[in-house]
């Protein structure tokens, strides 16, 4: 097959199934648009739709490695044991909005490693992605990019993301975009600093943990999941 991107022949794959998916989920968002009086229906729109992704993209992905398993916020699919795609709609409640900041998450993991990254905004047709040992990348206009952290090393001139519920202080210049792989992405490619959540699924951070460590930042996941550039301490 033709490489749309710079990396393997699966991540080329991958971003094909990314984009066939895509394409249906820009359909969805202009409905949601449509919905926007009634928040309840827009709401179970959205569920649906999210369903739709996991449903139209598993063909897709089986066709990349057959015996995969699958994880999503709604689906465990056993496969062989050895590999596993993780699969998560990132930032869902900005969907429901008519807000644009949201993505698709998609990661290959063998072995319990995840190797293979993906992240997609499919309203602007912007990927994050990356493999193990390779480095990280962004994708926009048919260009592929490589990408690093920041290099801020002081605190109070930092940009960190959060995704908490409760009102603990916050450093540096505080922002909440509701969308944690897009955050990670950020992270990863300089725009964000840093990035701090709750426990949060892990089907919607398997990718950007790839991404982050290949830019050359640092994430921990333990109480709280807490990513930087690599530079800065939170």
């Amino acid at each position: 097959m033709e490489l749309l991107i710079k990396g393997s022949t699966e991540l080329n794959k991958m971003f094909a199934a990314l984009e066939r998916t895509a394409s249906g989920l820009r359909h969805d968002f202009g409905e949601v648009e449509n919905l926007q009086q009634s928040i309840r229906s827009a709401h179970d729109f959205v569920q649906k739709a999210s369903a739709r992704i996991e449903e139209s993209i598993l063909s897709d992905l089986l066709l990349v490695r057959p015996s995969a398993g699958l994880l999503t916020p709604n689906v465990s699919q056993a496969g062989d044991g050895r590999d596993e795609f993780v699969l998560s709609l990132s930032g869902a409640s900005n969907f429901v909005r008519a807000n644009p900041h949201f993505a698709i998450s998609l990661a290959l993991r063998t072995n319990g490693e995840t190797k293979i990254a993906l992240i997609y905004s499919p309203i602007d047709e912007r990927l994050y992605y990356g493999e193990a040992d390779a480095g990280a990348y962004a994708y926009s206009t048919f260009h592929s990019a490589r990408v690093r952290t920041s290099n801020i090393t002081d605190l109070s001139e930092s940009t960190i993301a959060y995704n908490t519920s409760d009102n603990r202080k916050t450093f540096g210049d505080a922002r909440r975009t509701g969308c944690p792989a897009l955050d990670l992405a950020w992270v990863a490619c300089g725009r964000f600093d840093g990035f701090v959540s709750d426990p949060i699924d892990f089907a919607e951070i398997a990718a950007g943990e790839l991404l982050v460590r290949e830019a050359g930042g640092k994430i921990a996941m333990g109480a709280d999941l807490v990513a930087t550039n690599g530079h800065i301490e939170l």
